[in-house]
């Protein structure tokens, strides 16, 4: 028995239902654009409501006097729930010219800082605005509570929430909703009518080629595991696949946006913006290391460029702790050519028949190397820290710089937590100690001071050299990839510290630059040790969440080296 397979749907269904959704959006748009509309005018009435009540409890003669008791808040929250009973409002917050309230409708918020806006009140102005506060997201008025000589005793600030709102003219909604399903069905009708006369037409033929090239299409733009976007004549996005927009950070709907709109790095904005083509270039994200390749489209004109993006951040981390291995390995050999004369030292004093001086030599010998070592671990006795430092002073030592760790240096075992992994660290040190011994050599006293401690809830990393410091002209462009003013080597200047820069933002932290005390530039990165860091940190409450402070803060002159 053959089973009927049933038939793609034709292109004649396709258009109908297309000319459907067309219709449904265009009323839904429509309903929007009243729901809109309707919801701003209850705002505006809200917050007239609002600012009357708040100006109501700001001239009352009661407010007045219980602010000058020893208690406010045992006068003024019965009140205040009061007037939020009789005037319909959600809250009347009454407060000190510092922000701290007086009242709340939660107990536990009492005592604490006001989170919104207050500077145009303390100002003698009553404002409105929306703001979302502990109580969610409301329309609120803020007014100033004057004394007789027209100074600001307090403020009040009085809101309807916005859910509040949204009730109010859910009713017209609703209405509207029903008007507009009727209008859907109507066109719905109408749309089928037509779309049956193009059927006749078509000899209801379907689109299944066209359908399997796209499905095609599709498979293979989401197996590439490399980046893929393309871009139209505008630098509009016109096609990015999965790969595209994780090694680009952006989420949502990319399509159609600018270039100039996806919040990516300046060069590497530039690099998608340029008209010449672009050949495995080296850019930094803020979490990764990226190779860009871009091939305009033309046929006469621009219409559009195909952007190819490979992901090199771990072979970037790699190379750089092989670069360090190098380095490590350089100055063992060095050292063990130097502990193979003092050896030698030792042997011929003892043949020489000068034991006593035998002993004393390589005595002292031990006793440094011994005291370096307890000077390092006393103060920094995190093992990663610890066991990069000494390795960098013996290569400092090779390079003719005397490297120190500051007696302010004071860093725990276990003080740093699982979110902050080692090669961070060695990736943000290792690179402001190899830049800071750079800037130092040749230097008259050619020095660099190191200096790792706990301030607070943050690791603080401080490196600064005895160079000759950095136009201040350059402050803001020495984080910058690419940026260097050292000649160029074989691998290439200007990475390091935009790979300082990139680990530092990683983890939500802040890297500075200034003017060190004796000349020369210090770099400071300041990175948070609570549980969690570089996860977003939003809070619900009704003030601004700080985020993480990215990039510089530059002052005085600086760099010594852009970078290692």
């Amino acid at each position: 028995m053959r089973i009927p397979v049933p038939r793609p749907r034709s292109l004649a269904g396709q258009l109908f239902a297309m000319q459907a959704v067309l219709i449904a959006v265009v009323v839904a748009g429509y309903a929007l654009f009243t729901y809109v509309s309707d919801r701003s005018q209850a705002e505006d009435a809200a917050g007239r409501q609002a600012t009357a009540v708040a100006r109501s409890v700001a001239d009352a003669p009661s407010v007045h006097a219980a602010i000058h008791t020893a208690d406010p808040t045992a006068q003024l929250q019965p009140y205040a729930l009061r007037v939020m009973r009789d005037t319909d409002v959600d809250f009347v917050t009454i407060m000190d010219p510092q922000g701290i309230r007086w009242t709340h409708p939660d107990q536990d918020e009492i005592g604490r800082r006001f989170r919104g806006n207050t500077a145009r009140a303390l100002k003698h102005e009553t404002f409105t605005e929306t703001y979302t506060g502990t109580l969610g997201a409301s329309v609120r008025a803020v007014t100033p509570i004057e004394d007789d000589d027209k100074r600001v005793i307090g403020l009040v600030s009085a809101g309807i929430k916005v859910e509040a709102i949204s009730a109010r003219v859910q009713d017209q909604v609703t209405a509207l909703l029903g008007v507009a399903a009727g209008a859907l069905a109507l066109g719905a009708i109408g749309t089928y009518v037509i779309n049956a006369h193009l059927r006749r037409h078509t000899h209801g033929m379907n689109a299944a080629e066209l359908s399997r090239m796209h499905d095609y299409h599709q498979a293979a733009l989401h197996a590439v595991r490399e980046g893929l976007l393309m871009l139209d004549g505008q630098y509009r996005v016109a096609l990015i696949n999965d790969g595209g927009q994780e090694l680009l950070g952006v989420s949502g709907e990319v399509v159609g946006r600018s270039v100039a709109e996806l919040g990516l790095p300046a060069p590497l904005t530039g690099a998608l913006l340029a008209s010449e083509p672009r050949v495995d270039e080296v850019h930094l994200t803020a979490r990764r290391v990226l190779v860009v390749n871009t091939s305009p489209v033309s046929g006469g004109e621009h219409r559009g460029t195909v952007v190819t993006l490979r992901d090199v951040t771990e072979l970037q981390s790699l190379m750089g702790e092989l670069d360090s291995e190098r380095g490590f390995t350089q100055a063992l050999r060095s050292q063990a050519h130097e502990a193979a004369n003092r050896l030698h030292t030792v042997v011929s004093l003892i043949e020489l028949g000068r034991a006593e001086e035998a002993v004393e030599f390589a005595t002292a010998e031990l006793e440094l190397a011994q005291a370096l070592t307890d000077q390092v671990v006393a103060a920094v006795s995190e093992p990663v820290l610890a066991a990069l430092l000494l390795g960098k002073t013996a290569q400092a030592n090779e390079r003719g710089v005397e490297l120190v760790v500051s007696e302010e240096s004071d860093l725990d075992d276990a003080v740093l937590p699982e979110t902050l992994p080692a090669r961070d660290l060695v990736t943000i040190l290792g690179n402001l100690i190899d830049n800071a011994v750079d800037a130092a050599q040749g230097s008259g006293r050619a020095r660099v001071t190191v200096t790792a401690y706990t301030e607070a809830t943050d690791l603080v990393l401080r490196v600064s050299d005895t160079g000759a410091g950095v136009d201040p002209a350059h402050a803001e462009l020495v984080f910058q990839r690419g940026f260097s003013t050292k000649p160029a080597g074989p691998g290439g200047r200007g990475l390091g510290l935009a790979l300082v820069r990139q680990a530092v933002t990683r983890h939500e932290g802040v890297l500075s630059v200034a003017e060190a005390d004796g000349g020369g530039a210090e770099f400071v990165a300041r990175l948070p040790l609570r549980t969690g860091a570089g996860s977003e940190g939003a809070d619900s409450g009704d003030g601004v969440s700080e985020g993480a402070v990215s990039g510089s803060t530059v002052s005085g002159s600086t760099v010594s080296g852009g970078g290692a």
